[in-house]
């Protein structure tokens, strides 16, 4: 039965953003480089502090979230691949 939880595991809790003021999120994605983020209910995503923290082709994508204190707060970047369909440039 032990076995079976740690194979389906159990959710752990993300910071959520809209718990923090904008300085402190900003400040989790410089101080770890890379983080998953709660953004909202059941919404999360991984943002990164610059270029190195994404793999392969990606590219770095500027991401504003909200939080307790700001409605469009910068904490960092996104990777994506870019396509001719998602080009950010």
């Amino acid at each position: 039965m032990i076995a079976l939880l740690a194979a389906t595991g159990f959710a752990e809790a993300r910071p959520d953003t809209l718990a923090m003021s904008c300085g402190e999120a900003a400040g989790l994605v410089a101080a770890h480089g890379a983080i998953v983020l709660g953004t909202g209910p059941n919404l999360y995503d991984r943002y990164v502090r610059e270029l190195r923290f994404c793999s392969g082709f990606e590219q770095l994508k500027p991401e504003w979230v909200k939080t307790r204190d700001n409605p469009q707060c910068f904490i960092g970047y996104t990777c994506y691949v870019p396509t001719r369909d998602n080009n950010f440039r």
